[in-house]
């Protein structure tokens, strides 16, 4: 049983601990995902919208200029105030930046023309009541837009992944699958518009150090993808050379969602 409390401490513990590298990380920053936000969801001037999890700012920069306002949430003040720093800087205005719960927003019913959450609900503990939390506040006929690390439907290669993440980072809890989320959303009156998969690539010495406390850490992610089946190697098409992990990837779900009834 997952204990929230905990979780979420070590959330706030890790991007607390990681708030600049997390805002200049160039796998948060770049992605054609970033790119498609606009063009998927067709935001309009008068929009309110949420950014739940906003880590160093990056989709709350890219909406800000086509709506009215930006609501950007995180569970870590020190991660909001680094995400603040970075789009001043880059003259970014229209955002409000709110410390925040995911899986209990402190915002009224139906308050948001748009959510918004990319990268960032793998580290929470109650996926339900994430959803159950977005489908409160959007209004009907709203947009949700999730963008997360998903685990394959095969339970064994899912176990496996997500041992590699919490090992890699304590805070992880689990990527669902995209049929675990299809599930979910369902059940709290979202549905389905648009959908992209896609596998990320990683250097994986870059990738093992943003979140690592020790160097005997990342030797313990990367002696675990070395004892890998093959099944597990091919899944993560992992690059081995001189006996070093080199590069894998992670496979990613962009989805849009449209809230179709107005209860909760």
């Amino acid at each position: 049983m997952v204990k929230k409390d905990e979780v979420k401490k070590a959330v706030q513990e890790q991007f607390g601990r990681n708030a600049e590298q997390y805002v200049q990380s160039q796998t948060h920053a770049k992605g054609d995902d970033l790119d498609l936000l606009v063009p998927w969801m067709q935001p309009q001037k008068n929009w309110t919208v949420l950014d739940i999890a906003t880590g160093g700012g990056h989709v709350a920069r890219k909406l800000a200029p086509h709506v009215g306002l930006v609501v950007a949430t995180d569970l870590t003040r020190p991660m909001l105030e680094a995400a603040s720093r970075a789009n001043r800087e880059q003259d970014v205005d229209g955002i409000l930046y709110v410390q925040a719960d995911a899986e209990a927003l402190p915002f009224l019913d139906e308050a948001f023309d748009a959510v918004t959450c990319r990268i960032a609900a793998h580290h929470f503990p109650d996926p339900d009541a994430f959803v159950r939390e977005v489908s409160r506040v959007l209004r009907p006929g709203g947009s949700f837009l999730l963008i997360d690390n998903v685990a394959p439907d095969d339970p064994d290669l899912a176990a496996f992944m997500n041992k590699i993440e919490k090992l890699r980072d304590p805070s992880h809890v689990r990527c669902l699958s995209p049929g675990e989320w299809r599930s979910l959303m369902e059940k709290h009156g979202l549905a389905g518009r648009m959908q992209r998969h896609r596998m990320k690539k990683f250097d994986f010495p870059q990738w093992a150090k943003r979140t690592s406390e020790s160097l005997q850490q990342e030797e313990a992610v990367e002696n675990e993808l070395l004892q890998a089946t093959e099944q597990q190697k091919a899944y993560l098409e992992m690059a081995v050379e001189n006996g070093r992990v080199r590069t894998h990837q992670i496979e990613e779900w962009m989805v849009l969602y449209q809230k179709t009834r107005g209860d909760h």
